[in-house]
């Protein structure tokens, strides 16, 4: 069984003081809306878990009429770090999942095409994320004010979500985590930290994160475009 964990715990602070981003509108839903049909639709998808915050609850479950379509989902409680919640969401998975892919709730333009490939990547090497190769140039800076020096592109990808694991694979790297008393930015990171290789799945189509205001219109007409 294939599960995916939409995390949608978070308030987006780059957006300005309460503004919850996940509750803005694009193209005539909620932005979280948005990324829960594309993984509801998704036929490799069978269920979904949101982990949203505390008294969200019956916010996401007004949504469910127009974005569940059906497919089993359940709730559960945010942690204090990202890596917290996604652990939240793993002890809610049913007993058969063997795949979980995790999603930001902010993505709401993440297509049924890369959902499967990182998919069948998981299921081969045991994780991988959607990625872009970094076309801009680098550079490194020791203080925030002065270029220490310039990176080599190449070799850099712009990881995005989904990331997706075998399920017992990302227990056990969120539980060296945890047992390290850690903090990784996203789900990879915990498997680097335990040795387990990540596969590389290339995103070609546009994926944006909403994290700024200025993402959004971007992101309505993307979701607004046919096909």
């Amino acid at each position: 069984m294939v599960s995916a964990i939409i995390v949608a715990a978070g308030r987006g602070t780059r957006m300005g003081p309460n503004i919850d981003k996940l509750f803005l509108e694009v193209a005539g839903l909620p932005v979280v809306a948005h990324t829960w049909r594309r993984f509801a639709a998704a036929p490799v998808i069978d269920e979904i878990v949101l982990v949203v915050r505390a008294g969200m609850e019956p916010a996401f479950v007004e949504l469910a009429a127009a974005c569940a379509g059906g497919k089993p989902y359940r709730l559960v409680a945010g942690g204090a770090e990202r890596q917290d919640s996604v652990w939240n969401g793993l002890q809610a998975l049913g007993p058969e999942a063997e795949i979980v892919a995790i999603q930001d709730g902010a993505r709401p333009c993440t297509s049924t095409a890369l959902i499967t490939a990182t998919i069948a990547a998981a299921r081969q090497h045991g994780a991988a994320v959607a990625a872009q190769p970094v076309t801009d140039t680098i550079k490194e800076s020791a203080d925030g004010r002065v270029v220490l020096r310039t990176l080599e592109r190449s070799r850099l990808w712009a990881v995005q979500t989904p990331q997706t694991f075998q399920v017992t694979v990302l227990r056990q790297a969120l539980a060296a985590v945890r047992d390290q008393g850690r903090v990784v930015t996203d789900d990879t990171a915990a498997c680097e930290l335990i040795g387990q290789p990540v596969s590389l799945v290339p995103s070609t189509a546009p994926n944006p994160k909403v994290t700024v205001p200025a993402d959004l219109p971007y992101i309505d007409f993307l979701l607004r475009a046919p096909g």
